[in-house]
């Protein structure tokens, strides 16, 4: 990466279950912690980029139940809205676009049907489809990481970086690639993971799982990330979002204002 060039955005990932804003470890033993749009009108008054909502048991449902929260964030914050979880439609993404939100993020119906993907971006534009990717590692996938779905809890039997290029290839203007294994333990994120799937893709990537402090975040930058999404530093007050943003300048990376 080229320092100076690049500016890293920052994301607030906010996982909603039954209205309530959750987070768990690894995508587990999800502990509520309130109203959502409570904490996205907060980031977005500290200064955060975009905002990433995930209905994590919209899969249980067969539909995406975050349409409520993400009309009442819109009329409270003006920066991308991103809205993943139980979209299997161009009919389900029109309706959560009509919402408010600017992107979807698809991974279990694109999964399942990998046309999805073309699909989103035909009817709305590249930039609006992004693949989401749910990453462990794994000893049987030639990359060393298999994509997961459902909340981390299903094999898909594809190879993380086979499945980043091949969802460019179909469509996609950006992927979330989410490390199950680091996820919520605040301890770095997984940097060699990063590099694989940025090195394979020429779509932004944004990089979620691990996020403990403003270093974490160079790191994930100079490993190639161009976004970085951070849920439990900022849910559990450890940083702000100013706060992590004069880390990463510190650290000579660029980041919004």
């Amino acid at each position: 990466m080229e320092q100076g060039h690049k500016k890293i955005r920052l994301i607030a990932r906010l996982d909603v279950k039954d209205e309530n804003l959750v987070k768990g470890i690894q995508l587990e033993g999800l502990r509520k912690l309130g109203n959502p749009n409570d904490f996205a009108r907060r980031y977005y008054e500290q200064g955060i980029d975009e905002l990433l909502y995930i209905d994590i048991v919209a899969s249980l449902y067969n539909r995406n139940n975050l349409s409520g929260i993400v009309r009442r964030t819109v009329d409270e914050v003006y920066i991308p809205v991103c809205v993943g979880g139980g979209l299997r439609s161009v009919e389900d993404v029109r309706s959560i676009l009509s919402m408010g939100a600017d992107k979807v993020a698809v991974n279990t119906a694109a999964v399942k049907r990998p046309e999805l993907i073309t699909e989103i971006a035909k009817a709305f534009g590249s930039q609006c489809m992004v693949l989401s990717i749910q990453a462990k590692r794994s000893h049987t996938m030639p990359s060393g990481w298999e994509a997961y779905y459902d909340n981390g809890r299903a094999h898909s039997g594809y190879d993380v970086v086979e499945w980043a290029k091949r969802g460019q290839e179909l469509g996609a203007g950006e992927i979330l690639l989410t490390s199950v294994d680091c996820e919520g333990l605040r301890d770095g994120m997984d940097l060699d993971l990063i590099r694989a799937v940025t090195g394979a893709v020429t779509v932004p990537v944004i990089c979620g799982g691990g996020v403990g402090c403003g270093d974490d975040i160079v790191d994930a930058a100079e490993a190639g990330a161009d976004a970085v999404a951070c849920a439990s530093v900022l849910h559990y007050n450890q940083e702000t979002v100013q706060e992590l943003k004069e880390e990463i300048r510190a650290g000579g990376v660029e980041v919004r204002a």
